[in-house]
């Protein structure tokens, strides 16, 4: 059966941020360094040639750019600069792209542009909505009570449909990654069963990251880490303890002492993750493409005005609370409604999935080595 190849691919790819990987002479530096770079699973070189030849069907297969956590140290050992590390960064967003049924990932990694309209326009559409509903029904001197311009009853009902939208758009890429990954693979067919047996791997990479700790360099884990519980510990309080967090003027500490603690996280981590692209002192963080600028600008307005919220409610500013509250969900809605399911949050999830699916797929090659070797041989 012939194989296929996109001659192009290499300049397609430009778009997603690869821009040194004609450089790469195979030297086998950039494996040999990696600590996660073992059988059966050889990175970056092995994408590094298929990108070069061209085999575009095989890379959407790949597993391989969501084992590398890009500590920057495949680049740092290439001795023609091709930049390995960004490469599989780059081949990250492809696949995003790729997974993405929509084509909106695709057009956001194309045009920085249509990215920053369709935030702006989500944003200005949310703003629209929420002053709609809360002129019509209730006073912005209230921020909460009978006459409360949002109340925290509506707002969550906004949110779990928010969520549910979410979870479709996500949830239908990923089922696509698993497609690519490993559904349609004729070589290697994982049993029902192995998916039960494994389950666990999901939730512990999710919310550990725990190969990133196997880094050199700790300190990027850490951050990380942090970054990734306080989100989810935000999500979660949003998700089912909107009622205590909304209540106050007084402080209710057994859920905001929760939210507070995420916050700061957030706000410490984006900061320090905007001080290293700005800077450009790692290696990992010399090259950033658009689309990692919207997302630690988002997440930064988020967590600014989520704090400013906290503090304008307790002081009893209720219209400032409320028009702050407003700016607010202008940054959420297209957080998580255009950055989580086609840019780089969705990384939360494809990641997780890949090491889930890459654990899958070796353990059944090996099993089929096994009986290969102890098979009869043929007459």
């Amino acid at each position: 059966m012939a194989i296929r190849a996109n001659p192009k691919l290499i300049t397609e790819l430009e778009i997603y941020g690869a821009q040194d990987v004609s450089k790469c002479y195979h030297c086998g530096n950039c494996s040999a360094t990696c600590p996660f770079s073992k059988e059966p699973y050889i990175f970056p070189r092995r994408s590094m040639r298929s990108l070069q030849m061209g085999l575009e069907a095989k890379l959407e297969s790949d597993l391989e750019p969501w084992l590398c956590y890009y500590c920057g140290e495949c680049s740092t050992e290439c001795p023609r600069d091709a930049q390995p590390g960004e490469t599989m960064m780059s081949l990250r967003r492809w696949l995003t792209a790729r997974y993405d049924f929509t084509g909106i990932a695709r057009l956001f990694y194309k045009s920085a542009k249509a990215e920053i309209l369709a935030v702006i326009l989500v944003a200005l559409l949310t703003a629209a909505g929420f002053l709609l509903y809360g002129f019509s029904q209730g006073s912005i001197t209230q921020y909460d009570g009978p006459n409360a311009f949002l109340p925290a009853s509506s707002v969550h009902i906004f949110d779990w449909t928010l969520a549910a939208v979410l979870l479709i758009l996500l949830g239908t890429n990923c089922t696509r990654m698993w497609w690519f990954t490993v559904g349609r693979d004729k070589k290697v067919h994982v049993p029902f069963s192995a998916y039960v047996k494994k389950i666990y791997l999901l939730p512990m990479h999710f919310f550990t990251q725990m190969r990133y700790a196997q880094c050199e360099q700790k300190r990027p884990w850490v951050i990380h880490l942090v970054l990734m519980l306080s989100y989810v510990t935000m999500l979660v309080l949003i998700m089912f303890f909107l009622e205590s967090m909304w209540s106050g003027p007084a402080v209710n500490w057994s859920v905001h002492v929760f939210g507070l603690a995420a916050t700061a996280g957030l706000l410490a981590t984006t900061i320090i993750l905007l001080r290293k692209r700005l800077k450009k002192t790692e290696v990992q963080y010399e090259q950033s493409h658009e689309t990692d600028w919207m997302f630690l600008v988002l997440l930064i307005v988020v967590a600014a005005t989520g704090i400013v919220q906290f503090t304008l409610h307790r002081l009893g500013l209720d219209t400032a609370a409320n028009v702050n509250y407003v700016i607010h969900m202008m940054a959420v809605v297209p957080m998580l409604l255009l950055e989580v399911p086609f840019s780089k949050w969705s990384h939360m999830a494809y990641r997780p999935l890949a090491m889930y699916f890459a654990d899958l797929k070796a353990e059944e090659m090996v099993s089929k080595e096994r009986e290969a070797v102890g098979a009869p041989q043929a007459a």
